[in-house]
């Protein structure tokens, strides 16, 4: 198998509890062609130390005040020199050989444009907690609101990016919906279950647990720009996610709390 660069960008901001454990996720893995980018919005709880630990290993980094998480991620990538792209925030962590296995399908799949795995919720002590609902979804179901994509563990190409993006630096919580829209058009995202590549950190001050409401206004602005009918399977499901999201939130929230 040739080995085509990878480039993994940490947008990172005040988690110093957990950025070491994610740094070293990153540099433990077997790839041997890994761009390591970590742009820091300025931290100040000992976040910048902990990348100077790790300096001589990194592509670039840099610690500067910026537009927040999806600014920093753009940033990452005008930087990237990879063939192939992916973020893992400075909460979360990927599992060993996750980026050896997603080069591998995607150099063997030259029409795949994205390629996600597996991805188990964590807590703080690093203890599984759950499975991410991760299913295979494209363009139409994407539209529809079947999402089922861990970011964590999605792996995309580089040409595909220079279509598509950057990130809308508007959106706060669903950036990662509106690039996947916009990669499925292009090309098909292949969900490879049974491989687990990535673990999804749920502590007190995670967004999907501090701000999981934000997320479902922000996909409907995708949906009508690309389009989209105000009576479609996206529209209704917010109306009854709307009614769920209580309990949904609550769940999520036990989940956390049972387990930290």
């Amino acid at each position: 198998m040739s080995t085509p660069r990878v480039s993994i960008i940490t947008p990172s901001f005040n988690q110093a509890k957990f950025l070491h454990r994610t740094i070293e996720s990153v540099l433990s893995q077997d790839y041997p062609d890994i761009e390591y980018i970590i742009i820091d919005g300025g931290s100040t709880d000992g976040s910048l130390e902990i990348i100077k630990d790790f300096e001589s290993r990194l592509a670039y980094w840099e610690s500067i005040p910026d537009h927040g998480q999806t600014d920093a991620i753009n940033k990452g990538f005008a930087k990237a020199s990879g063939k192939y792209l992916a973020w893992l925030n400075s909460d979360d962590i990927y599992q060993p050989g996750a980026i050896t296995e997603a080069v591998t399908y995607l150099e063997n799949h030259p029409d795949v444009g994205m390629v996600y795995g597996d991805c188990t919720f964590i807590d703080a002590q690093d203890q599984r907690i759950g499975l991410f609902p991760a299913a295979q979804t494209d363009y139409a179901r994407l539209r529809r609101g079947y999402v089922h994509i861990p970011q964590q563990s999605s792996f995309f190409r580089t040409d595909l990016w220079k279509k598509v993006g950057p990130l809308d630096p508007s959106f706060y919580f669903a950036m990662d919906y509106d690039l996947w829209v916009r990669l499925a058009g292009e090309a098909p995202l292949v969900y490879l279950p049974g491989h687990l590549w990535a673990s999804f950190r749920l502590h007190g001050d995670a967004k999907t647990i501090a701000a999981d409401d934000r997320c479902w206004p922000e996909m409907l602005r995708v949906h009508y720009r690309e389009g989209g009918h105000w009576l479609s399977p996206i529209v209704i499901k917010y109306g009854i996610r709307r009614m769920v999201a209580p309990l949904i939130n609550w769940r999520r929230k036990r989940m956390f709390d049972k387990n930290h």
